[in-house]
């Protein structure tokens, strides 16, 4: 089993490699989600615990399927 911070680490990491493929920068990503650009900073850094209503954004917004987020 992962720790708190280790599955933090890993998803902020997933999220940056899509928004890169992407060619989203974080302002871009955070203004589709509807959040705040540091926020998105944040999370890629895994300084945040970001909810499920978060993740569902940040999926939609990267066209992409949520569990596609913890691969």
């Amino acid at each position: 089993m992962k720790t708190n911070s280790e599955i933090l680490v890993q998803f902020g990491k997933r999220v940056r490699k899509l928004r890169k493929e992407k060619g989203f920068s974080q302002e871009e990503l955070a203004h589709r989600a509807g959040l705040h650009r540091t926020y998105i900073g944040m999370i890629e850094r895994a300084e945040k615990n970001i909810t499920l209503v978060n993740i569902e954004k940040i999926a939609e917004s990267l066209d992409t399927k949520i569990n596609e987020l913890f691969e």
